[in-house]
């Protein structure tokens, strides 16, 4: 049992990451989408349609950061102080974008507070961004301990990775608009929508190649054989992910593109999984290597697994009560 703890505890970590992706995503495209209209009628629209949803969606934030440090303390101690810089600027434009948000609503001038939620929206998804890459390319550890530089994260594959973060994120927002919203916002939406995969499918391309010319771990892992006769797929089901997303763009569908968007980030995350499991601090340690004591794993687990379910049946009774769209100077119906 105490081999598996681990192994739960990594998945239950990843599901959170993942859904804070897509949850939190398309709100975060919401936000980095904002300066494309002059029309505060139009923003209003925009920010209704994620009224409902956006704090809870960064629940799972909370959960997957929690669960590091709980779980895997000897990897939270490593990756924070290698990370610290993008995840406080990256917690920092969370919270002013939470603020532009509630105070949008109540101030006769609205100017300063669309820049903050643009900015904090847009710094929020690059620093993402910019912590995915820093992991990525690998930590150095000495004696268990972080033994690099303040800023080892900053190299052009960490712009890359923040840039490619912030355009996935606007694509989901785009689609969401589409699913979400009527009249000329969701017009809009629909055409940024394309022009946004291909500009997603430009970044994944070279993040795909990047990756393995630049770490030889990452070629061996993808491949090597008979790990390449399995893992193709990944790519190829990518790639018709795309297509048909912008088939279903051009036959005007309202759920399906937004569905495609989920798709193509959730390849993505698989291809991360691919490249770094077991290593949660690549390329060193692995979630047993860092992994908390059993007593500590079980008793958190128990709390988890009776918070869990609660937090899905919410999530889903508030995503199901606001499953209508929100018309132009109206809420939702």
């Amino acid at each position: 049992m105490e081999w598996y703890l681990p192994v739960i505890w990594a998945a239950l970590i990843g599901t959170a990451v993942a859904l804070y992706v897509i949850l939190d995503g398309f709100d975060l495209g919401i936000g980095i989408l904002f300066p494309t209209t002059k029309s505060e009628a139009e923003r209003d629209q925009m920010m209704r349609s994620i009224a409902p949803f956006w704090d809870g969606n960064e629940t799972w934030l909370v959960l997957g950061g929690g669960g590091l440090w709980v779980a895997f303390p000897h990897a939270y101690a490593v990756i924070m102080p290698a990370l610290y810089l993008p995840v406080i600027v990256m917690l920092l434009a969370l919270v002013f974008r939470g603020v532009a948000f509630e105070f949008r609503t109540v101030s006769l001038s609205k100017t300063w507070w669309n820049l903050a939620f643009t900015v904090g929206s847009t710094l929020a998804a690059f620093s993402q961004g910019v912590i995915l890459a820093g992991l990525i390319q690998g930590i150095r550890v000495e004696n268990g301990a972080f033994a690099g530089g303040a800023f080892d994260w900053a190299t052009p594959f960490a712009l890359l990775c923040g840039l490619g973060v912030a355009a996935g994120y606007a694509l989901l927002g785009a689609t969401w608009l589409v699913l979400k919203t009527e009249g000329a916002v969701a017009e809009r939406a629909r055409e940024q929508a394309k022009g946004l995969l291909i500009v997603v499918l430009a970044f994944m391309a070279v993040v795909s190649l990047w990756t393995p010319l630049a770490f030889d771990r990452i070629a061996r892992r993808w491949f090597s054989t008979p790990n390449i006769y399995f893992l193709w797929p990944v790519p190829l089901v990518t790639a018709l992910t795309a297509v048909m997303a912008w088939r279903w763009l051009d036959e005007r569908r309202e759920a399906l593109p937004f569905l495609a968007s989920i798709v193509l980030f959730l390849l993505g995350y698989l291809g991360l999984v691919i490249s770094t499991f077991p290593y949660l601090v690549p390329p060193t340690l692995t979630i047993w290597q860092t992994a908390a004591v059993p007593a500590s794993q079980i008793f958190m687990l128990l709390g988890t697994l009776v918070l869990l379910p609660i937090i899905l049946g919410y999530i889903t009774f508030v995503y199901w009560l606001f499953r209508g769209k929100v018309r132009e100077g109206e809420g939702y119906h």
